[in-house]
């Protein structure tokens, strides 16, 4: 993301993952008031953790004052193994929730995925509320609904969609959210990938959870 990003490895089921790490301002946050695990669009579509989206989602946290790790998906980058449709991946990724809360104990944490990326956090989710350990909350960018079989989130999710998006259509996603009652946050004008519209997402992740 920056000069500042500090890079690192950790050992997943199908090798090492390449990550990366972005720590809020020393001087604002003497320490980190979270953890937040960002999760970038499909690898077989050329998503990275160095995706745009990905990258402003972290650049959010980051100044909430969270620890804002990301990594590569399996096969992308320095990660080894090969894509495995979420189910790796969401192993992946606990992995690296694993390893956040040993280096930083005791804190809160936060989830945050784009597109593909949104689908293996609300698994994620999943999983944690069924060991009675959930993350505070979810930000779902271009939700994943209607391309694979999204869980139920939490109420206080932060949906933000684009209205023009071809890719995951707004219809899809309000016919997920509808039955869950989730309000549903409309960009409008933005595609998919958000082009010139993502200020709306920094805006929109900072203010809410202020709230």
């Amino acid at each position: 993301m920056n000069v500042h990003t500090q890079a690192f490895s950790i050992a997943g089921a199908a090798g090492q993952i390449e990550c990366a790490l972005d720590l809020p301002d020393a001087e604002q946050f003497a320490t980190p008031r979270g953890i937040a695990l960002v999760a970038h669009p499909h690898p077989l579509y050329g998503g990275t953790m160095n995706n745009k989206i990905a990258q402003t989602l972290a650049r959010s946290f980051v100044t909430l004052g969270y620890a804002t790790a990301r990594m590569n998906f399996r096969g992308v980058g320095a990660s080894t193994g090969s894509h495995d449709h979420g189910v790796g991946e969401t192993d992946d990724m606990a992995a690296l929730l694993a390893h956040m809360q040993q280096r930083y104990p005791a804190l809160p944490v936060a989830l945050a995925g784009f597109s593909f990326g949104t689908f293996v956090q609300a698994q994620l989710q999943q999983r944690l509320i069924a060991q009675q350990t959930p993350a505070e909350r979810l930000v779902l960018v271009g939700c994943a609904a209607g391309k694979w079989a999204m869980p139920p989130v939490p109420a206080n999710t932060i949906l933000i969609h684009g209205e023009l998006d071809d890719t995951i259509p707004l219809a899809a996603v309000l016919d997920w959210a509808r039955p869950q009652d989730l309000p549903v946050i409309v960009i409008p004008g933005a595609d998919h990938f958000f082009h010139r519209k993502l200020q709306h997402i920094k805006n929109f992740v900072v203010e809410m959870w202020r709230r």
